[in-house]
């Protein structure tokens, strides 16, 4: 199934007024040894999960410098996303006990996504686990493979990573969020961050009244302290020890706290999840859990602004997008020091990064009763995702990668 039709375009030329003409141009002339070439994404989901915020954003761009690229997305029963799932967090970690069923329903369903997708670009970019095996009919010739790996596998769960390494192994190279992802492979392997798109809906700027106006549709007073935390409903972001969090700082300081997100169509714990959360949360009135769709990236911008403190209180993460995305809003940041959080979150220069609950709650502490010190940390934040992580140099990475690729064979 190709998602690109659906795709939402900004001109490049637009990106020139923000980022400078310099930059632009560099696209370009990298591009054009490219133009016309075939270049096919691959993931599991179309909507929700920032693979799929990429990949919407990256591809039309890629298509206005005259690149042949579509985006496919793996097709999957709740049989195959509940086992998906359960890889995805044991590579993370986690304690996982795999059946020899499981690894038999990923691999059928990675024959009939090889009977259905074309895999026939020149350049295939297959993103995290779940399509992984779709290598296993990869043509003769000269089409080049690459895996991208969104997740933090510091730590896998030997079974599983046994398992996908197979196949892992016999991609040209592997691109991970961070160095410490990185494993033992007889392949070329390469550093690349995630980005976000300052010209998206999610990150743009917004006239103050529309902010206000979110803030009263779920009842926020914006006169008073907002502790936010925008993720999945999934148990590795901990939306339930950030409650806990809130619950310490409301000791000493007067605030709400928001805890916002959604799901994925590949992640089907997120329901559960939610189940906990409101159960944690306890008829709070000043706890504003928000179940929200995919296709309102302007109120989770809105949700970024109104903030006083952003929080990313992740147990494990691969890198963690809504970091970047408050540090470009100017916020100030508290956030787990876990998997590529680090990269953006430079202690006590653009946030704050913290091991606990308390912890977390200290640090938010800190921030609140030194709001210079907060405005500080955010301005240096915005600096430093602009310099490392906006999806025009993730774009520049890619080509640079494919004609490395190109050259190569």
């Amino acid at each position: 199934m190709s998602e690109t039709l659906a795709l939402s375009r900004i001109p490049l030329d637009q990106y020139a007024e923000l980022l400078g003409a310099s930059e632009i141009e560099e696209l370009r002339a990298l591009a054009k040894p490219l133009r016309g070439r075939s270049i096919e994404m691959i993931n599991s989901t179309a909507v929700g999960g920032g693979v799929a915020e990429i990949l919407n954003r990256l591809v039309p761009l890629a298509e206005e410098l005259e690149i042949n690229i579509k985006w496919d997305v793996m097709k999957g029963g709740e049989d195959f996303f509940e086992v998906t799932k359960s890889f995805h967090n044991a590579l993370h970690g986690a304690p996982y006990h795999a059946s020899p069923k499981d690894f038999e329903i990923f691999l059928a369903y990675s024959e009939r996504n090889r009977a259905t997708l074309p895999l026939d670009a020149e350049f295939v970019v297959i993103h995290d686990p779940q399509p992984t095996g779709l290598i296993e009919t990869r043509p003769p010739g000269a089409n080049h493979w690459v895996w991208r790996c969104h997740i933090d596998l510091s730590h896998p769960n030997r079974t599983v990573w046994d398992f996908l390494e197979k196949f892992v192994s016999r991609y040209d190279c592997a691109l991970f969020s961070s160095p410490e992802f990185s494993r033992q492979l007889p392949i070329p392997q390469y550093l690349f961050y995630p980005a976000i798109d300052p010209l998206s809906e999610k990150n743009c700027d917004l006239d103050p009244q529309f902010v206000s106006q979110v803030l009263g549709r779920y009842q926020i007073d914006p006169q008073r302290t907002i502790l936010t935390q925008i993720s999945r409903f999934d148990r590795l972001k901990d939306p339930v020890g950030v409650i806990r969090a809130y619950r310490i700082v409301k000791r000493y300081f007067d605030c709400q706290l928001v805890l916002a997100g959604g799901s994925a169509s590949d992640d089907p714990e997120g329901a559960m999840v939610l189940k906990e959360v409101l159960r944690e949360a306890d008829c709070d009135p000043d706890i504003k859990v928000l179940e929200l769709p995919a296709w309102a990236p302007l109120e989770v911008n809105a949700l970024q602004r109104a903030a006083t403190v952003v929080i990313q209180k992740s147990l494990r993460e691969g890198f963690g997008l809504t970091v970047s995305e408050a540090l470009w809003k100017k916020k100030p940041v508290v956030a787990s020091a876990v998997g590529g959080i680090p990269v953006q979150i430079i202690h006590k220069h653009t946030g704050l990064l913290a091991h606990s609950v308390e912890g977390t709650a200290y640090q938010i502490r800190f921030l609140l009763s030194r709001p210079e010190i907060a405005t500080k940390l955010g301005e240096q934040g915005h600096q430093h995702v602009k310099e490392n992580f906006l999806i025009t140099q993730k774009l520049r990475r890619y080509l640079t990668l494919f004609l490395t690729l190109a050259r190569g064979s």
